[in-house]
């Protein structure tokens, strides 16, 4: 009796493994959900995602100057100068994500200690 109740229980358990493995193949391609996961990327494009290296936030002198350094010490390196009253900011890179950001900070620090990754 007891062979006849464990093979039963085997037997249902591999069934129910069966419906649930079908059941989230239903779904991959649902129209809706890529039409979401389309409009997803769309947004994610124009408001954008990611992070960058703040260098300064301070006054425009010495920032203008601190961004003609690293242009110097790192030619090619997206930097943008920006002004949000009363303070300038610089701000480098564009990484996807953090850890790539992080990742060019510790080389960053080793020439602007004051560096930090904010997000976009």
């Amino acid at each position: 009796m007891k062979k006849h109740t464990f093979l039963i229980a085997i037997l249902l358990l591999f069934i129910g493994g069966l419906f649930s493995a079908h059941a989230q193949t239903n779904y991959s391609n649902n129209k809706d959900i890529n039409s979401l996961i389309k409009k997803k990327r769309e947004y994610n494009k124009l408001n954008g995602t990611g992070f960058r290296i703040q260098l300064y936030n301070g006054l425009e002198k010495t920032a203008k100057s601190l961004r003609g350094r690293f242009k110097i010490e790192y030619p090619g390196v997206y930097t943008k100068l920006s002004y949000k009253a009363p303070e300038w900011k610089i701000q480098v890179g564009n990484y996807k994500t953090r850890l790539h950001a992080d990742r060019a900070l510790n080389k960053i620090r080793e020439k602007f200690s004051g560096a930090i990754v904010v997000p976009l």
